[in-house]
């Protein structure tokens, strides 16, 4: 049971940890990458209507956002059971992939994109964030 809640505490921090990420990523995303002129990108509805208006250079942030976010939850998982199992590690990755796919039903983005995103943000980060917790310390 102990071992339980170890596990359930650190998927908890790990996506709060790693949604505090995202949003910083996010909101850093914007500051250095002005949205097109006109665009309001502060309501949802704002950001659909803008969106075909974005460049390729637009969803880099997002991007970094949602794979650097699932990697720093996966981390910080991975750090409080100890290295020990990647269970936590995957969980993390399969619900911020689950965010992922919702956010792509939201705010119709490039297929491409979405396509990069599902693919490469959200499983791979979580398991690289996984393999470098379980590295050992000199």
């Amino acid at each position: 049971m102990r071992a339980f809640l170890r596990g359930l505490l650190a998927v908890v921090l790990g996506l709060i940890a790693g949604s505090a990420v995202n949003m910083g990523l996010i909101l850093l995303g914007g500051q250095l990458i002005p949205p097109p002129v006109g665009a309001d990108t502060s309501t949802t509805e704002g950001l659909q209507a803008a969106m075909p208006m974005f460049e390729v250079r637009h969803f880099l942030f997002p991007f970094l956002a949602h794979a650097l976010g699932t990697f720093a939850g996966a981390l910080l998982a991975t750090w409080i059971v100890g290295r020990v199992s990647k269970v936590p590690a995957l969980l993390i990755g399969l619900l911020f992939l689950a965010g992922g796919i919702a956010s792509g039903f939201m705010l119709p983005a490039p297929r491409w994109f979405e396509v990069l995103d599902v693919l490469l943000a959200y499983l791979p980060f979580a398991w690289l964030g996984y393999a470098l917790a379980r590295k050992p310390r000199l």
